[in-house]
């Protein structure tokens, strides 16, 4: 038997019933997502940790190594890449950065290939042994170091070359590559405990990142605009389109050509009456009040949230603080998007009214047509 309140209606329950199916899923993706990155982190700080190398390592690699050097990593596949224009490219640091989403297998415009090989990573240099020949890297002589955001292309700048060039590696291996190529020019600046540092930082921060699971909704909850298709935008839809068209009516001003009595007056010498239209009474037109543009006065006494949905969270498109870490029932007050809580960044508003967490980002709302405007508190 279905579940009825105190008038017999069962719409509350099905309310409860969508929000709390909805408040899970959502909720499932945002902590599998922090999982995810919670274990990469652990991984990468055991491997910092633990990333050491040897001459041994090097047994049968047609490299000549120095008396105190060591293979760290070697990579069998990957391709020399040069670029002949390129600007000055940023100095090499120890950042390590967060995925930023897969990379493409293709390279970028204006870089071409032009040898292949492997890829060995040693204490004091990065090399490929290539089939024309080797090209080697020095740390103490880089004076640039970029790795492209889209596709797995590092660039390299030393003091002795004037042209750009860098590696093409696969897809599945640069990220690896990247992290112990970092970890390989800390150790050659003896600055380990820097990146180890980093590390327990980013660790310590993604913990309190944790999504919290969200409560359950109950049917008393339910709000009469919530029963309606589309909820308040429609709601609201709807009245200002009763504003408008009463309004656009008396701004009209219609006439009628032909309607309207007629009486007959006197008769001319043509002997024929003669129709007059008796005259009508004046018209007042009535104009609407001026409308003020939300952007010329975002805050206005009628409007305390500048068009924001209405909620008890202070949430509202007037300006003020970015909202990183909204409160739990947001989604209660918002129109989420789907792995609303997997977004790392700050409340914005999309271009189709869903409201995302991944403000500042490049992909923000990216299947939602754009990112509209930030909400604030």
């Amino acid at each position: 038997m279905a579940k009825t309140d105190s008038t017999g209606s069962t719409w509350r329950y099905r309310w409860a019933h969508r929000q709390n199916v909805r408040r899970v899923s959502t909720f499932r993706g945002a902590e599998t997502a922090w999982r995810r990155r919670a274990d990469e982190l652990r991984r990468l700080r055991a491997l910092a940790a633990d990333f050491q190398g040897s001459a041994a390592a090097g047994d049968g690699l047609p490299l000549e190594l120095a008396a105190d050097e060591a293979v760290l990593w070697v990579l069998p596949a990957a391709q020399l890449v040069e670029v002949r224009h390129t600007p000055v490219l940023p100095a090499p640091d120890l950042t390590v950065a967060a995925p930023t989403g897969p990379l493409r297998p293709r390279r970028p415009d204006g870089v071409r290939v032009t040898d292949a090989g492997m890829a060995v990573i040693t204490s004091r240099r990065l090399v490929l042994l290539g089939g024309r020949g080797r090209r080697d890297w020095a740390y103490g002589r880089m004076t640039g170091l970029a790795h492209d955001p889209a596709s797995p292309v590092t660039l390299i700048q030393v003091l002795d070359r004037r042209s750009t060039a860098g590696l093409l590696l696969p897809t599945d291996a640069a990220p690896d590559f990247r992290f112990k190529l970092t970890l390989a020019f800390a150790d050659a600046i003896e600055q380990r405990a820097a990146v180890l540092a980093q590390l327990d930082e980013l660790i310590a921060e993604h913990a309190q990142l944790k999504p919290f699971r969200p409560a359950a909704a109950t049917p008393a909850q339910a709000r009469l605009t919530s029963f309606v298709p589309g909820g308040r935008r429609t709601i609201a839809v709807a009245a200002a389109l009763a504003l408008l068209v009463p309004a656009a009516l008396i701004e009209s001003d219609p006439s009628d050509p032909t309607g309207g009595p007629e009486v007959a007056a006197a008769a001319t010498p043509s002997g024929e009456p003669v129709l007059i239209r008796p005259a009508a009474p004046a018209l007042t037109r009535v104009t609407p009040p001026p409308t003020t543009s939300p952007r010329s006065a975002p805050r206005t006494t009628g409007d305390p949230r500048c068009g924001a949905p209405e909620n008890p969270l202070g949430y509202g498109f007037c300006g003020g603080t970015r909202i990183r870490r909204p409160a739990a029932e947001v989604c209660d007050w918002f129109d989420c998007v789907p792995q609303f809580w997997a977004g790392r960044g700050y409340l914005v508003q999309c271009r189709d009214g869903s409201v995302s967490l991944a403000g500042g980002g490049a992909k923000a709302c990216g299947e939602h047509r754009g990112v509209r405007r930030t909400i604030t508190k």
